[in-house]
């Protein structure tokens, strides 16, 4: 099946941002490259929080708002490098821990000295 139109979009993998990163990211496009966003999302997932974003955008911009300055296209933290298993290993993990002093429900506590 055909992307329909997801490599002329103007976000690259808008389809995977979330939507916090959607909002900050729209704010570097046109007026025209919100239609297009918003044309795309009301063909494809038409989700309801994505489409309020963009339409609030899109009215921001014809009321005279601008578009802010940032590459639409730079890696960004919600990309990240790809998904990999956990750098923790037994080498790397804390050392455990003990008890309290206190104690624990299964441990009571130890009196220190000769306190009273």
């Amino acid at each position: 099946m055909a992307d329909s139109g997801r490599g002329t979009l103007p976000l690259p993998d808008y389809d995977h941002l979330p939507i916090g990163g959607l909002e900050s990211r729209v704010r570097s496009l046109a007026a025209g490259d919100v239609e297009k966003l918003l044309a795309y999302e009301h063909e494809h997932a038409d989700r309801r929080p994505v489409t309020e974003v963009l339409t609030s955008r899109l009215e921001q911009l014809r009321a005279g708002a601008e578009p802010t300055s940032g590459d639409p296209g730079a890696l960004r933290p919600e990309q990240g490098r790809g998904r990999s298993a956990s750098h923790v290993s037994p080498a790397t993990s804390a050392q455990p821990l003990s008890p309290p002093p206190h104690g624990t429900p299964d441990q009571r506590g130890k009196p220190k000295g000769d306190r009273t």
